[in-house]
C-alpha cells in the first residue's frame, strides 16, 4: 500500500479500527442449494469460469468453490478490472496477470488454472476471455458442445460475464438478470450457447455457459475483509452499517488522496464530519435542513462503486502478499471453511489462551 499522503497538515488514519462484532456471514439457505446444485451437474461441466472482483482480487476468492469443484479446468475471470484502474492501464492488469498467476494456489486435484482480466464494457478484454474459452473448448473435442460453469462470490459480476459474452461471441442480447445487490440469481439457469459452432477450429455445437448464484463463505474470520466484501457490494447493503461501511471507504480514500472527495468535504478522519458534508452538498438532508448520514454513506459508497470517487483496489496485491497468501490457502487445503459456531468457538479459545498467557507474563514480571 502507498505510504498514507498529507494534504496541507492532514494526517490520515493508518489503522481503521472496528468493533469485531460486526456480522461476518452473508452465507444464506440458497447459497448452500446453489453449491449442492452445482455438485449434482459437475459431471456434464468441461471448465469452470470463477469470478473475482478485480478490486478484491484475494478477498473475493471462495475456498467453498475451490473445493466443490476441484478438478476441473479453471479460469479465474476478475471482473470490473475498469474500476481499479483507468482504461489505459494495459500495462498495470498484465502485471497483475502475471503475479496471480504465478501465485496461484496449486490444489490438490486441480485441473489447469488461468487467469483473465475483463471488463464488460471492452470488447478487447472480452475477446481475449473468448479466445481462452474457446483454446479450452477445442482442446475437450467434444461432440455435444462444450458447457462452463460461472460460479462466484455473490455480486461478483457472473450475470454480467455471461451477458457480455453472448453480446461479443455471438452478437445476441443479454440473457440473464442482473442487479445492482447480490441475489439476483438464485438458481442455477439453463445452458446459455455464448460462443458459436466452429468445426474447423475444433469446436462442434460451441461452448454453452450455465450461470449461478453467487455464493458466499459460511463465515469470514477477519473483520476488514468483510468490510472490503460489504464495500464492493458482495454482501448485500444493510448487513453492515451503511455508516461503517462509508467510513472504512473515508479511511481508503485517505490513505490514497484525500483529494479524491475534494468537492465533497475537507480532508477529514472523522466519519461523521464527512457525511455531515456529502449530505450538504448533494442535499440528503431530513426535517429542518439536518444532514442525513445514513442517506450520505448510501450516495458516497455507491460513487464509489461506480468508479467517481477513484478507481483503485482494496487488496495488496504484491510477491510478498501474495506468497502470504498462497502459503496460507495451501496450509488449508485439507480443511474445509468454518461453519459461524465453528469460528466463534475457535476465537473463543484463542481469547482465553491470550488471557491465559497474559497472566502469566504478569505474574513472572
Amino acid at each position: 500500500m502507498a505510504a498514507p499522503l498529507k494534504t496541507a497538515g492532514f494526517v490520515p488514519r493508518t489503522v481503521f479500527e472496528v468493533s469485531s462484532s460486526i456480522t461476518r456471514s452473508y452465507y444464506l439457505g440458497h447459497h448452500a442449494s446453489a453449491l449442492a446444485s452445482m455438485r449434482k451437474v459437475l459431471s456434464n461441466i468441461s471448465l469452470i469460469l470463477e469470478c473475482r472482483d478485480s478490486r478484491v482480487p484475494l478477498t473475493s476468492a471462495n475456498p467453498l468453490l475451490e473445493a466443490a469443484l476441484a478438478g476441473r479446468d479453471r479460469i479465474i475471470v476478475y471482473t470490473k478490472a475498469d474500476l481499479c484502474a483507468p482504461a489505459s492501464a494495459n500495462r498495470w492488469i498484465e502485471k497483475q496477470e502475471h503475479l496471480l498467476t504465478e501465485f496461484a494456489p496449486a490444489r490438490k486435484g486441480a485441473g489447469s488454472t488461468q487467469v483473465v482480466f475483463t471488463d464488460e464494457r471492452s470488447p478487447r478484454l472480452m475477446r481475449q476471455l473468448i479466445e481462452a474459452v474457446k483454446a479450452r473448448a477445442a482442446a475437450e473435442e467434444s461432440l455435444t458442445g462444450v458447457q462452463a460453469l460461472v460460479v462466484g462470490m455473490p455480486n461478483a459480476g457472473k450475470s454480467t460475464l455471461l451477458n457480455a459474452l453472448r453480446r461479443v461471441g455471438m452478437q445476441l442480447p443479454k440473457a440473464a438478470r442482473t442487479g445492482a445487490q447480490p441475489g439476483v440469481t438464485r438458481k442455477l439457469s439453463t445452458p446459455v450457447r455464448v460462443i458459436p459452432e466452429d468445426v474447423p477450429g475444433g469446436i462442434d455445437q460451441g461452448v454453452f455457459v450455465v450461470d449461478t448464484p453467487g455464493v458466499f463463505v459460511p463465515y469470514v474470520g477477519d473483520v476488514e475483509s468483510m468490510l472490503k466484501l460489504s464495500l464492493v457490494g458482495c454482501v448485500k447493503d444493510g448487513l453492515v452499517p451503511a455508516e461503517t461501511v462509508a467510513d472504512y471507504l473515508l479511511f481508503r480514500l485517505n490513505l490514497r488522496d484525500p483529494g479524491l472527495y475534494a468537492e465533497l468535504c475537507a480532508p477529514t478522519n472523522d466519519v461523521r464530519q464527512f457525511l455531515d458534508g456529502v449530505a450538504v452538498r448533494t442535499g440528503k438532508l431530513l426535517k429542518g435542513g439536518v444532514p442525513s448520514q445514513e442517506q450520505a454513506a448510501d450516495w458516497v459508497v455507491q460513487q464509489w462503486r461506480k468508479g467517481n470517487l477513484g478507481r483503485f483496489g482494496l487488496d495488496d496485491v504484491s510477491e510478498e502478499s501474495l506468497r502470504a497468501w498462497r502459503a496460507k490457502a495451501l496450509a488449508g487445503e485439507d480443511q474445509q471453511p468454518l461453519s459461524m459456531s465453528q469460528a466463534k468457538k475457535r476465537e473463543k479459545e484463542a481469547r482465553k489462551e491470550r488471557h491465559a498467557a497474559k497472566r502469566q507474563t504478569a505474574e513472572g514480571a
